[in-house]
């Protein structure tokens, strides 16, 4: 079966168009590659500058301040570590307390 000219023009016109398309949508998708590359690296060094600030404020605060955050922890939380810890009390007891401090199983 033989191809007319228009056929043959037509084909190469196609072939041509595509590898138009082809390369318009290439350098898309670079362009979006290299933004988001950019756009992650601005995050990172936000990121890194607020860590290091946080870790510089830390720093300056007095270590007195972390006792008392952790007393604070430790007696608000000295309730339920007790009845985690007591393997005495029979589980019907247990969830009643559980229930009665607001938790739901």
């Amino acid at each position: 079966m033989a191809k007319s000219p228009q056929d043959k023009a037509d084909a190469q016109f196609k072939k041509a168009q595509q590898a138009i398309d082809g390369a318009a949508a290439m350098a898309q998708y670079e362009a979006e590659a290299h933004a988001t590359r950019e756009k992650t690296a601005r995050l990172r060094a936000l990121r890194l500058a607020k860590e290091e600030a946080d870790a510089a404020e830390a720093a300056s605060k007095p270590a007195t301040g972390k006792k008392k955050t952790a007393a604070k922890s430790k007696t608000a939380n000295s309730k339920t570590a007790k009845s985690k810890k007591d393997k005495g009390v029979p589980l019907s007891d247990w969830l009643s307390s559980e229930q009665g401090a607001g938790r739901r199983s």
